[in-house]
């Protein structure tokens, strides 16, 4: 079973091919983002934070931002700094060429004499890169090279009982052909730890990721909070779901029915195939932006109330159970998997249909967020400003 896209000079596989402008910092983000306006075929990652940052949101920045620039769906990379900021331009393209050998250009504004100069030699640092990205031919690959990252967002009652267990059905599909499916948010696992933990065969595996969970419940506790002060949401609420633990029981079906080969940190690249377990937060966009960054090249997105979000770096594939969320939100929707419970639908069925949408997307098919344009940017940090 083959998918198409460009193979990378280090050897992973991609199912697009865009330019990536990234800023190091906040004060780089709006001159990289004229430039990506004002430059065809280039994608911009909005970039909130970069500076003011402890050691540990240090990390997880340079993790992620690296993480995307490495992603098989990125020909390559234009880093635009400014120059001051604690995510120096020198530091992240250093920890991007670790990663990867891909194109990559680096400036800094004050270097350039202001943004008006640094905005006019990005575009022409991206509009070169883009003509010879233009120039590799499209090939095929194994499907056992695509990674898929999960995600459920504006989740109701039909999230739990047929919208998760249908990407559950598509993901063991996807592990039997050899590929690898992320299973995200780390809060949406609480609750369910026992059930996650018997399918860990490794018991290193399993310690890890019942620490995890723990770990991230800790966070929170040791600052006066919890995470069931945000999660489950208000629109979660008005659908039905009424605790965190619910929520996670349904959450935890997207991850199908396969062994959890590995655990891995909020974007950190992963080293097995199969189904990987990933600690991001239960907002949605950070998740996106976090399994991106660790290599998926697509991902599929349940949700109940509608959510329109997408990314830049990776098509997002949204389905629903709730058959007047699929009416209203038709805009956003991709794939309609109400009859499962409105008419009966086998849940093998619905999968298999999802994996067959997976399969056209991963050949170059757009779906409707990717269409539309949505290139939603949320990184996971655990502290304020410093």
């Amino acid at each position: 079973m083959k998918i198409k896209g460009y193979r990378r000079p280090d050897g992973k596989f991609g199912i697009r091919n865009h330019v990536l402008i990234l800023p190091c910092s906040l004060c780089a983000s709006e001159t990289a983002r004229f430039a990506a306006q004002k430059t065809e075929g280039a994608v911009y990652v909005a970039n909130q934070g970069g500076c003011s940052l402890s050691r540990r949101d240090l990390k997880v920045t340079l993790e992620t931002l690296s993480g995307l620039a490495a992603n098989p769906n990125v020909y390559g990379t234009v880093l635009v700094g400014n120059g001051c900021e604690v995510v120096q331009a020198s530091l992240l393209a250093e920890r991007i060429r670790e990663k990867t050998c891909k194109p990559l250009e680096v400036l800094v504004l004050r270097e350039e004499g202001g943004s008006l100069k640094a905005e006019e030699h990005i575009i022409e640092l991206a509009k070169a890169m883009r003509k010879q990205a233009d120039l590799l031919p499209l090939q095929e690959a194994d499907i056992s090279e695509l990674v898929m990252g999960t995600e459920c967002g504006g989740s109701d009652p039909t999230s739990g009982l047929a919208a998760n267990p249908v990407v559950g059905k598509c993901s063991d599909l996807l592990v039997s052909h050899g590929g690898t499916v992320i299973l995200s948010e780390t809060p949406e696992m609480i609750g369910a730890e026992k059930i996650l933990a018997a399918r860990c065969e490794k018991q290193d595996v399993k310690e890890k990721l019942l620490k995890t969970i723990k770990d991230f419940e800790e966070d929170f506790l040791c600052v006066g909070e919890n995470p069931r002060n945000g999660n489950p949401t208000p629109g979660n609420i008005a659908g039905g779901i009424t605790t965190l633990e619910e929520k996670s029981l349904g959450c935890v079906h997207k991850a199908g029915t396969t062994v959890i080969r590995e655990v891995v940190g909020y974007g950190e690249p992963i080293s097995e195939k199969g189904l990987v377990v990933m600690d991001t937060p239960g907002q949605d966009v950070a998740s996106i932006v976090g399994m991106a960054a660790a290599g998926a090249q697509v991902a599929v997105f349940t949700t109940g109330h509608g959510t329109p979000t997408g990314s830049g770096l990776i098509p997002v594939i949204k389905l629903t159970a709730n058959q007047e969320t699929a009416r209203l939100m038709a805009d956003n929707i991709d794939y309609d998997c109400s009859p499962v419970l409105t008419q009966g639908k086998e849940l093998e069925t619905a999968g298999e249909e999802l994996f067959e949408m997976v399969l056209r997307v991963a050949r170059g098919e757009k779906p409707k967020a990717e269409l539309l344009g949505f290139q939603d940017v949320s990184m996971a940090r655990y502290c304020n400003f410093a």
